[in-house]
Protein backbone atom coordinates (compact mmCIF):
# COMPACT_ATOMS: atom_id res chain seq x y z
CA UNK A 1 0.00 0.00 0.00
CA UNK A 2 1.43 3.40 -0.93
CA UNK A 3 1.18 6.45 1.30
CA UNK A 4 -1.22 8.56 -0.75
CA UNK A 5 -3.55 10.50 1.55
CA UNK A 6 -7.15 11.05 0.42
CA UNK A 7 -9.12 14.07 1.52
CA UNK A 8 -12.10 16.30 0.85
CA UNK A 9 -11.00 19.31 -1.24
CA UNK A 10 -14.42 20.87 -1.82
CA UNK A 11 -18.01 20.59 -0.66
CA UNK A 12 -21.34 21.88 -1.94
CA UNK A 13 -24.98 21.39 -1.00
CA UNK A 14 -28.33 21.91 -2.63
CA UNK A 15 -31.78 22.15 -1.05
CA UNK A 16 -35.21 22.70 -2.65
CA UNK A 17 -36.89 26.06 -2.16
CA UNK A 18 -40.16 24.80 -0.70
CA UNK A 19 -40.27 24.80 3.09
CA UNK A 20 -42.74 22.44 4.78
CA UNK A 21 -43.18 23.99 8.22
CA UNK A 22 -44.53 22.31 11.34
CA UNK A 23 -47.55 24.61 11.10
CA UNK A 24 -48.38 23.35 7.61
CA UNK A 25 -47.71 19.75 8.66
CA UNK A 26 -50.20 20.14 11.52
CA UNK A 27 -52.94 20.77 8.92
CA UNK A 28 -52.10 17.44 7.24
CA UNK A 29 -51.72 15.16 10.27
CA UNK A 30 -52.48 15.35 13.98
CA UNK A 31 -49.36 17.05 15.38
CA UNK A 32 -48.11 20.42 16.66
CA UNK A 33 -44.99 22.55 16.36
CA UNK A 34 -44.41 22.12 20.11
CA UNK A 35 -44.66 18.31 19.93
CA UNK A 36 -42.24 18.07 16.98
CA UNK A 37 -39.70 20.53 18.42
CA UNK A 38 -39.73 18.84 21.82
CA UNK A 39 -39.29 15.29 20.52
CA UNK A 40 -37.33 15.72 17.28
CA UNK A 41 -35.99 19.29 17.05
CA UNK A 42 -37.17 20.00 13.49
CA UNK A 43 -38.93 23.26 12.64
CA UNK A 44 -39.12 22.86 8.85
CA UNK A 45 -37.91 20.59 6.08
CA UNK A 46 -37.31 21.23 2.35
CA UNK A 47 -39.51 19.39 -0.15
CA UNK A 48 -38.76 18.89 -3.86
CA UNK A 49 -41.95 19.70 -5.76
CA UNK A 50 -40.66 18.87 -9.26
CA UNK A 51 -37.87 16.49 -10.19
CA UNK A 52 -36.13 13.52 -8.63
CA UNK A 53 -33.11 12.48 -6.57
CA UNK A 54 -30.77 12.77 -9.57
CA UNK A 55 -31.80 16.39 -10.18
CA UNK A 56 -30.79 17.37 -6.65
CA UNK A 57 -27.56 15.37 -6.92
CA UNK A 58 -26.69 16.99 -10.26
CA UNK A 59 -27.35 20.48 -8.82
CA UNK A 60 -24.98 19.75 -5.91
CA UNK A 61 -22.31 18.36 -8.26
CA UNK A 62 -22.57 21.30 -10.68
CA UNK A 63 -22.15 23.73 -7.79
CA UNK A 64 -19.19 21.74 -6.48
CA UNK A 65 -17.41 21.74 -9.84
CA UNK A 66 -17.99 25.48 -10.31
CA UNK A 67 -16.70 26.53 -6.89
CA UNK A 68 -13.62 24.25 -7.04
CA UNK A 69 -12.78 25.23 -10.63
CA UNK A 70 -12.99 21.60 -11.75
CA UNK A 71 -13.91 20.67 -15.32
CA UNK A 72 -16.63 17.95 -15.59
CA UNK A 73 -14.36 15.82 -17.78
CA UNK A 74 -11.69 15.73 -15.04
CA UNK A 75 -13.90 13.61 -12.74
CA UNK A 76 -13.01 9.91 -12.99
CA UNK A 77 -15.60 8.38 -10.65
CA UNK A 78 -18.89 9.41 -9.04
CA UNK A 79 -20.42 7.47 -6.13
CA UNK A 80 -23.99 8.30 -5.13
CA UNK A 81 -25.28 7.33 -1.69
CA UNK A 82 -29.07 7.11 -1.81
CA UNK A 83 -32.09 5.04 -0.76
CA UNK A 84 -34.48 6.96 -3.00
CA UNK A 85 -33.08 6.09 -6.41
CA UNK A 86 -34.88 7.55 -9.42
CA UNK A 87 -35.43 3.97 -10.67
CA UNK A 88 -34.49 0.44 -9.59
CA UNK A 89 -32.17 0.71 -12.58
CA UNK A 90 -30.26 2.43 -14.08
CA UNK A 91 -28.38 3.77 -11.08
CA UNK A 92 -29.04 7.34 -9.97
CA UNK A 93 -25.27 7.94 -10.14
CA UNK A 94 -25.42 7.32 -13.91
CA UNK A 95 -28.18 9.92 -14.27
CA UNK A 96 -26.29 12.46 -12.17
CA UNK A 97 -23.16 11.90 -14.28
CA UNK A 98 -25.17 12.52 -17.45
CA UNK A 99 -26.86 15.65 -16.08
CA UNK A 100 -23.55 17.06 -14.80
CA UNK A 101 -21.78 16.11 -18.07
CA UNK A 102 -19.16 13.90 -16.40
CA UNK A 103 -18.18 12.35 -19.71
CA UNK A 104 -15.05 10.56 -18.44
CA UNK A 105 -16.44 9.19 -15.18
CA UNK A 106 -17.97 5.85 -14.39
CA UNK A 107 -20.41 5.82 -11.52
CA UNK A 108 -22.48 3.66 -9.20
CA UNK A 109 -24.98 3.85 -6.35
CA UNK A 110 -24.36 2.76 -2.79
CA UNK A 111 -27.23 2.06 -0.39
CA UNK A 112 -26.58 2.17 3.34
CA UNK A 113 -29.52 4.39 4.37
CA UNK A 114 -28.49 7.25 6.67
CA UNK A 115 -24.91 5.92 6.89
CA UNK A 116 -24.67 5.94 3.10
CA UNK A 117 -22.52 9.05 2.78
CA UNK A 118 -19.89 7.63 5.16
CA UNK A 119 -19.84 4.26 3.39
CA UNK A 120 -19.48 6.06 0.03
CA UNK A 121 -16.79 8.41 1.39
CA UNK A 122 -14.71 5.51 2.67
CA UNK A 123 -15.16 3.75 -0.68
CA UNK A 124 -13.92 6.87 -2.47
CA UNK A 125 -10.89 6.97 -0.17
CA UNK A 126 -9.79 3.55 -1.41
CA UNK A 127 -9.83 4.64 -5.07
CA UNK A 128 -7.65 7.68 -4.29
CA UNK A 129 -5.25 5.82 -1.98
CA UNK A 130 -4.76 3.03 -4.51
CA UNK A 131 -3.26 5.59 -6.90
CA UNK A 132 -5.70 4.72 -9.69
CA UNK A 133 -7.93 7.80 -9.32
CA UNK A 134 -7.19 11.47 -8.66
CA UNK A 135 -10.63 13.09 -8.72
CA UNK A 136 -13.63 11.31 -7.18
CA UNK A 137 -17.01 12.87 -6.40
CA UNK A 138 -19.11 11.48 -3.56
CA UNK A 139 -22.78 12.54 -3.50
CA UNK A 140 -25.41 12.01 -0.82
CA UNK A 141 -28.83 12.67 -2.32
CA UNK A 142 -32.24 11.63 -1.03
CA UNK A 143 -35.78 12.63 -1.89
CA UNK A 144 -37.36 11.27 1.28
CA UNK A 145 -40.70 12.96 0.54
CA UNK A 146 -41.18 10.29 -2.15
CA UNK A 147 -41.30 7.51 0.47
CA UNK A 148 -42.83 9.39 3.42
CA UNK A 149 -46.38 8.61 4.53
CA UNK A 150 -47.97 11.98 5.31
CA UNK A 151 -50.75 10.24 7.26
CA UNK A 152 -48.25 8.72 9.73
CA UNK A 153 -47.59 11.27 12.48
CA UNK A 154 -44.64 9.28 13.87
CA UNK A 155 -42.53 9.47 10.69
CA UNK A 156 -43.77 12.34 8.48
CA UNK A 157 -42.25 15.16 10.60
CA UNK A 158 -38.79 13.61 10.30
CA UNK A 159 -37.78 13.73 6.67
CA UNK A 160 -36.74 16.29 4.08
CA UNK A 161 -35.15 16.37 0.61
CA UNK A 162 -31.60 17.54 -0.16
CA UNK A 163 -28.25 16.69 -1.74
CA UNK A 164 -24.63 17.28 -0.81
CA UNK A 165 -21.46 16.50 -2.74
CA UNK A 166 -17.75 16.44 -1.97
CA UNK A 167 -14.68 16.35 -4.20
CA UNK A 168 -12.01 13.86 -3.08
CA UNK A 169 -8.40 14.16 -4.20
CA UNK A 170 -4.89 13.24 -3.02
CA UNK A 171 -3.87 15.65 -0.23
CA UNK A 172 -0.78 16.39 1.84
CA UNK A 173 0.31 13.61 4.15
CA UNK A 174 -1.12 14.11 7.63
CA UNK A 175 -4.38 15.49 6.22
CA UNK A 176 -7.53 13.89 4.81
CA UNK A 177 -9.35 10.77 5.94
CA UNK A 178 -7.27 9.12 8.65
CA UNK A 179 -9.47 6.22 9.72
CA UNK A 180 -12.99 4.80 9.73
CA UNK A 181 -15.04 2.22 11.59
CA UNK A 182 -18.16 1.02 9.75
CA UNK A 183 -20.63 -1.66 10.76
CA UNK A 184 -23.91 -3.38 9.95
CA UNK A 185 -26.43 -5.62 11.68
CA UNK A 186 -29.06 -7.05 9.35
CA UNK A 187 -31.24 -8.19 12.26
CA UNK A 188 -32.25 -4.52 12.65
CA UNK A 189 -34.28 -4.71 9.44
CA UNK A 190 -37.58 -5.20 11.29
CA UNK A 191 -37.21 -1.87 13.11
CA UNK A 192 -36.50 0.42 10.15
CA UNK A 193 -37.29 -0.40 6.52
CA UNK A 194 -39.53 0.09 3.51
CA UNK A 195 -41.60 -3.10 3.61
CA UNK A 196 -42.53 -3.44 -0.06
CA UNK A 197 -41.25 -2.63 -3.53
CA UNK A 198 -38.27 -4.99 -3.59
CA UNK A 199 -37.97 -8.68 -4.45
CA UNK A 200 -39.09 -9.79 -0.96
CA UNK A 201 -42.45 -8.07 -1.42
CA UNK A 202 -42.89 -6.91 -5.03
CA UNK A 203 -45.43 -4.14 -5.65
CA UNK A 204 -49.05 -5.28 -5.72
CA UNK A 205 -52.52 -3.94 -4.96
CA UNK A 206 -52.14 -5.51 -1.53
CA UNK A 207 -48.85 -3.74 -0.71
CA UNK A 208 -50.11 -0.39 -1.98
CA UNK A 209 -53.38 -0.68 -0.03
CA UNK A 210 -51.39 -1.57 3.10
CA UNK A 211 -49.22 1.57 2.62
CA UNK A 212 -46.06 -0.55 2.61
CA UNK A 213 -44.15 1.61 0.13
CA UNK A 214 -43.24 4.18 2.77
CA UNK A 215 -40.65 4.39 5.53
CA UNK A 216 -41.57 2.20 8.51
CA UNK A 217 -39.80 2.87 11.79
CA UNK A 218 -40.03 1.68 15.39
CA UNK A 219 -38.66 4.82 16.99
CA UNK A 220 -37.74 3.59 20.49
CA UNK A 221 -35.76 0.59 19.26
CA UNK A 222 -33.91 2.71 16.69
CA UNK A 223 -33.12 5.49 19.20
CA UNK A 224 -31.39 3.17 21.68
CA UNK A 225 -29.19 1.44 19.10
CA UNK A 226 -28.41 4.67 17.22
CA UNK A 227 -27.04 6.45 20.30
CA UNK A 228 -24.91 3.52 21.45
CA UNK A 229 -23.50 2.66 18.00
CA UNK A 230 -22.71 6.26 16.94
CA UNK A 231 -21.09 7.07 20.28
CA UNK A 232 -19.22 3.76 20.65
CA UNK A 233 -17.48 3.85 17.26
CA UNK A 234 -16.67 7.55 17.65
CA UNK A 235 -15.14 7.00 21.09
CA UNK A 236 -13.23 3.99 19.73
CA UNK A 237 -11.74 6.17 16.97
CA UNK A 238 -10.77 8.86 19.49
CA UNK A 239 -9.05 6.33 21.76
CA UNK A 240 -7.27 4.69 18.84
CA UNK A 241 -5.84 8.05 17.75
CA UNK A 242 -5.20 9.29 21.31
CA UNK A 243 -7.67 12.14 21.00
CA UNK A 244 -9.32 13.77 23.98
CA UNK A 245 -12.63 15.60 23.48
CA UNK A 246 -10.75 18.93 23.50
CA UNK A 247 -8.61 17.73 20.56
CA UNK A 248 -11.75 17.34 18.42
CA UNK A 249 -12.61 20.54 16.56
CA UNK A 250 -15.95 19.33 15.18
CA UNK A 251 -18.36 16.44 15.62
CA UNK A 252 -20.48 16.08 12.48
CA UNK A 253 -23.39 13.77 13.36
CA UNK A 254 -26.11 12.47 11.10
CA UNK A 255 -29.12 14.75 11.59
CA UNK A 256 -31.81 12.22 12.53
CA UNK A 257 -33.18 13.53 15.79
CA UNK A 258 -32.00 16.29 18.12
CA UNK A 259 -32.13 13.99 21.14
CA UNK A 260 -29.87 11.44 19.41
CA UNK A 261 -27.38 14.17 18.48
CA UNK A 262 -27.31 15.52 22.05
CA UNK A 263 -26.97 12.05 23.59
CA UNK A 264 -24.06 11.10 21.30
CA UNK A 265 -22.22 14.38 21.97
CA UNK A 266 -22.75 13.96 25.71
CA UNK A 267 -21.34 10.41 25.72
CA UNK A 268 -18.32 11.61 23.72
CA UNK A 269 -17.77 14.61 26.00
CA UNK A 270 -18.03 17.09 23.11
CA UNK A 271 -19.59 20.50 23.99
CA UNK A 272 -22.56 21.74 21.96
CA UNK A 273 -20.60 24.59 20.33
CA UNK A 274 -18.40 22.03 18.55
CA UNK A 275 -21.27 19.94 17.19
CA UNK A 276 -22.64 20.74 13.72
CA UNK A 277 -26.44 20.87 13.90
CA UNK A 278 -28.84 22.05 11.17
CA UNK A 279 -31.69 19.57 11.70
CA UNK A 280 -34.05 22.42 12.65
CA UNK A 281 -33.89 23.79 9.08
CA UNK A 282 -33.68 20.64 6.96
CA UNK A 283 -34.88 17.63 8.96
CA UNK A 284 -33.45 14.19 8.24
CA UNK A 285 -32.25 14.16 4.63
CA UNK A 286 -30.74 10.65 5.00
CA UNK A 287 -27.50 10.43 2.96
CA UNK A 288 -27.36 14.22 2.53
CA UNK A 289 -27.21 15.32 6.19
CA UNK A 290 -23.45 15.13 6.75
CA UNK A 291 -22.34 16.84 3.51
CA UNK A 292 -25.01 19.53 4.13
CA UNK A 293 -23.42 20.23 7.52
CA UNK A 294 -19.92 20.41 6.01
CA UNK A 295 -21.25 22.80 3.35
CA UNK A 296 -22.90 25.11 5.88
CA UNK A 297 -19.88 25.14 8.21
CA UNK A 298 -17.25 25.22 5.44
CA UNK A 299 -16.16 28.81 6.15
CA UNK A 300 -15.39 27.87 9.78
CA UNK A 301 -13.26 24.85 8.87
CA UNK A 302 -9.50 25.30 9.00
CA UNK A 303 -6.75 23.21 7.48
CA UNK A 304 -5.75 20.50 9.95
CA UNK A 305 -8.99 20.59 11.99
CA UNK A 306 -9.91 17.23 13.53
CA UNK A 307 -13.40 16.10 12.52
CA UNK A 308 -15.39 12.99 13.38
CA UNK A 309 -18.34 12.24 11.10
CA UNK A 310 -20.82 9.79 12.60
CA UNK A 311 -24.05 8.20 11.36
CA UNK A 312 -26.62 5.48 11.95
CA UNK A 313 -29.18 4.16 9.51
CA UNK A 314 -31.73 1.49 8.63
CA UNK A 315 -30.58 -2.02 8.12
CA UNK A 316 -28.96 -1.40 10.67
CA UNK A 317 -25.88 0.47 9.40
CA UNK A 318 -23.53 2.75 11.31
CA UNK A 319 -20.09 4.23 11.25
CA UNK A 320 -17.67 7.00 12.10
CA UNK A 321 -14.94 8.57 9.99
CA UNK A 322 -12.00 10.51 11.44
CA UNK A 323 -10.52 13.11 9.11
CA UNK A 324 -8.20 16.07 9.26
CA UNK A 325 -9.65 18.87 7.14
CA UNK A 326 -7.52 19.49 4.06
CA UNK A 327 -8.04 23.21 3.31
CA UNK A 328 -9.04 26.55 4.78
CA UNK A 329 -12.78 26.74 4.15
CA UNK A 330 -12.96 30.53 3.99
CA UNK A 331 -10.96 30.53 0.75
CA UNK A 332 -13.40 28.14 -0.92
CA UNK A 333 -16.70 29.13 0.64
CA UNK A 334 -20.05 29.40 -1.16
Amino acid sequence: MNNIAAGITGVHGWVPEYRLTNEELSTMVETTDEWIMQRIGIRERRILKEGATSDMGAAAVNGLLKKTGTKPEEIELLICATVTADYHFPSTANLISEKAKLTNAYSFDLAAACSGFLFALQTGVQFIRSGTHRKVVVVGSDMMSAITDYTDRTTCPLFGDAAGAVLMEPVEEGLGVMDAILGVDGSGVKHLLMKAGGSARPPSHETVDAREHFVYQEGQAVFKVAVSKMADVSIELMKKHRMDPEDLHWLVPHQANMRIIEAVARRMGVPRERVMVNIEKYGNTTAATIPLCLWEWESKLKKGDNLILSAFGGGFTWGSVYLRWAYDGKKNNH
